[in-house]
């Protein structure tokens, strides 16, 4: 019994000893963040909209209103402070568009290349002049035109593999 009681107790000082997020638990900001109380609280929610703000006492605030249309359109934003002392500020709009937020501190994506700038650009002409590109090949539209040599694969399959004197299939 006494070794059971034993087991237990360095069982539990083990356990207690371990952090599944110790990366959280080191950061700087991390003991005062779980303790921050809510400095201001508004909310106002109708049969078609609302709308809602808040602060914290370590800097965390956040604001949105939104309505109804088609869905949800809505718009806000929020600002914290990091765990280098710095102010970051993210502001959004969100509806059939999707969400897109925006601040100084949120990677942007590289240029677009001119190959594909040209590419797109011929693609809205294309469909403008009726020409819908299914994704099949069409030798008309680069200026050529179908000839009897075209590639017909089942044809051309079966001519090489009689000509590579290929056994036929088994019939079962």
């Amino acid at each position: 019994m006494q070794l059971y009681i034993i087991a237990i107790a360095c069982f539990g000082i083990a356990s207690a000893a371990y952090s599944p997020y110790p990366e959280q638990s080191n950061r700087p900001q991390a003991a005062y963040e779980r303790n921050a109380r809510i400095l201001a609280y508004d909310s106002d929610v109708k049969e078609d909209s609302y709308r809602y703000n808040y602060e914290t006492e370590n800097g965390i605030k956040a604001e949105e209103q939104g309505r109804e249309v088609d869905g949800i359109e809505a718009q806000g934003g929020f600002q914290y402070t990091g765990d280098d002392g710095q102010i970051y500020s993210v502001s959004y709009t969100a509806g059939q568009a999707g969400v897109q937020a925006q601040g100084a501190h949120l990677p942007t994506p590289p240029p677009t290349p001119e190959a594909i700038l040209k590419a797109l650009e011929q693609n809205a002409r294309d469909e403008a002049a009726g020409i819908i590109d299914d994704g099949q090949y069409n030798p008309g539209k680069y200026g050529g035109a179908a000839s009897a040599s075209a590639f017909v694969p089942q044809q051309n399959y079966a001519r090489a593999q009689a000509s590579a004197g290929f056994r036929k299939p088994y019939k079962y």
